[in-house]
């Protein structure tokens, strides 16, 4: 008689399905008005936001007030703002389309008292001339102002166009970094 033995297969114990992220957030005080403050779990900043601001987030049920996950950006926007700080150094979790997320990462490119222009932001990313449209919509979309420069980003002409956080805020971030409010216009083609 022959035996057989089998061993027993062990059911895998399943995962648990995580729950919703938490979401903290915290407001800070500044010379351009409150900031709104958002972070996950993990202390990654995923907003910044000021009142008025198109498309800007508020505060929702469920959130939790908490001022801990923020201390670091708010020593790094106190000094930002009193002239002390021209780069931040802060964990940012910003998330957007594939495209968008090349936008804003060449934002992080853009220095402090510098602009650069919508065609400039398109060609940094390899975007063809007529995407400078959809770049524009996605630094409209940018969810960390101030933190991830937008307010750097001018028209091709010098005009200080749009801005989610209004154009008086991005007047006076420009100034507080002493960049120029303007360009030159380019000199008009003469014919030869």
């Amino acid at each position: 008689m022959t035996t057989t033995t089998t061993t027993p297969t062990a059911t895998p114990t399943p995962k648990p399905t995580p729950g919703p992220a938490e979401t903290y957030w915290h407001e800070v005080g500044s010379p351009v008005g409150p900031l709104l403050l958002t972070a996950g779990s993990d202390g990654a900043l995923t907003s910044l936001s000021v009142p008025g601001q198109k498309g800007g987030r508020s505060v929702r049920d469920g959130w939790r007030r908490d001022a801990g996950p923020f201390r670091a950006a708010e020593e790094q926007l106190g000094a930002y703002f009193a002239g002390e700080l021209t780069e931040f150094s802060l964990p940012l979790r910003a998330e957007g389309t594939a495209f968008r997320e090349r936008v804003w990462a060449a934002l992080d490119d853009v220095p402090y008292g510098a602009t650069t222009t919508y065609g400039e932001i398109a060609a940094r990313i390899g975007a063809s001339r007529p995407a400078v449209r959809a770049v524009g919509g996605a630094i409209g979309a940018n969810p960390l102002l101030i933190l991830r420069p937008c307010h750097r980003v001018i028209g091709a002409d010098g005009s200080l166009t749009g801005y989610a956080g209004g154009l008086e805020r991005k007047t006076r971030l420009l100034s507080l970094e002493g960049a120029p409010l303007s360009r030159p216009a380019p000199l008009p083609a003469t014919p030869r």
